[in-house]
This record gives structure tokens, C-alpha cells and sequence, in this order.
């Protein structure tokens, strides 16, 4: 003899209603932190450039902070400030870091201008706590440390990045590294130089001029 089935009874139905509720909330809970996880563990970029041009250092070693950029730092200045400004394809730097001379805060300074963001003046030669701060603060996103020749090489091996930038001569102030430090995967570390055709800067930027046919 076939049973018959029995109604839910309405206790029966406000259960399985919570047991759906409950179920659609922790969905959307784990959904969520998910997102959230793999968003804070996002690939971080930091982006090393030496300070821009000075004069000899003996010409203002004595002055607090150091000697100033001189007229072409400052133009090179300018001309990292066009180079990073649109650095990203959704926006640009999030964070800019500069040491306590005043050569470096000059040159972080135009592209600081233009993003509405401040420099950040921090010591340098503690590279496993300078480091380390650097990648909790900004997880994810894109920084640039204007700093030394003598201390870019240590700041990336720090990163666990190329243990073979070569040294940084005097003269040469176009270096810029750019280290990119993933969750899960190896560190890369990469060199351009920003200041290529240096001479043609003001000939690019000037208005064309029609050739007469």
C-alpha cells in the first residue's frame, strides 16, 4: 500500500527558508572575500630612478640636504614626470618616495605635482625595513623610490629581483628599474631608459611646421 506523502508543515517551510537564506549569505560572503583576497595579494610594481642631474657634489655637500638639481635635472625632472604620468593604463603612480636630500624631492616632485600626491621622505640605507614597509603600505599598486646610484642595486636584490644591475656611473642619471613582485611567481626586474633622444625632447614637443609643397 503506497504511503501518502505528508505536507510540509509551515515550521517545516520557515526552516528550509532559513536553510536557503543562510546558504545564499555565505555564498555571497565567500564570493566577496575572495575578491578581497586575490585583490590584497595583487602584483605590487616599484619603480627605482636615480635623483636627476646635479652639479659636482662638492659644489653644495656643505648645505643642508645637499646639492640642488641644476637647470637640466630640473629639465629631466619634467621629462620623468611625462615619462611615468600615464604610467598605467587606468591611472599612474599611487606613492611616491624620495631620501632626505633635497636632490631626489626635486625630482619626484613634477610628477608628484601633476598626480595631487605627496612624496614621501624616507631613509633608504635600511633596505630590508625600507623595503619591507614599502609592501605592506601599498600592496597591489605602483610606487616610485627616487633615490642613489649606490642604493638602487640593493633596493631590488631586496625585492628579490636581478642580482646583476650594474653599477651606475656619475654621469648616467637615465636608469629607471622597474621590479614587479607578484603574489605567486618571480620577481621580474626590468631597465629603461627614459631619457632616449634627449636632444630631440624640445623638437618633438615643438609644433609641426608645414612643408611647402
Amino acid at each position: 500500500m503506497a504511503q501518502t506523502r505528508q505536507r510540509p508543515t509551515p515550521k517545516d517551510r520557515r526552516r528550509r527558508r532559513r536553510r536557503r537564506t543562510f546558504a545564499m549569505v555565505m555564498f555571497v560572503l565567500s564570493t566577496f572575500g575572495l575578491a578581497w583576497f586575490f585583490e590584497s595579494q595583487a602584483t605590487t610594481t616599484i619603480i627605482f630612478v636615480r635623483h636627476a642631474d646635479t652639479d659636482s657634489a662638492a659644489a653644495g655637500a656643505g648645505a643642508e640636504g645637499g646639492p640642488p638639481l641644476n637647470e637640466r635635472g630640473r629639465a629631466r625632472a619634467e621629462l620623468l614626470a611625462d615619462f611615468l604620468q600615464d604610467i598605467d593604463v587606468i591611472a599612474s603612480v599611487d606613492a611616491i618616495y624620495a631620501s632626505e636630500f633635497r636632490r631626489t624631492q626635486q625630482t619626484a616632485m613634477p610628477l608628484a605635482q601633476r598626480l595631487a600626491i605627496d612624496v614621501e621622505v624616507t631613509d633608504h640605507s635600511d633596505y630590508v625595513g625600507f623595503m619591507a614597509s614599502v609592501l605592506s603600505a601599498h600592496k597591489g599598486r605602483i610606487v616610485l623610490v627616487v633615490t642613489h646610484r649606490n642604493t638602487i642595486a640593493p633596493l631590488v636584490e631586496e625585492l628579490h629581483g636581478s642580482k646583476n644591475v650594474p653599477a651606475i656611473e656619475p654621469a648616467d642619471y637615465d636608469n629607471l628599474y622597474i621590479v614587479t613582485v607578484p603574489w605567486f611567481a618571480k620577481v621580474k626586474t626590468l631597465r629603461v631608459r627614459y631619457a632616449l633622444g634627449w636632444g630631440l625632447r624640445d623638437e618633438l614637443h615643438a609644433p609641426r611646421q608645414r612643408i611647402p609643397e
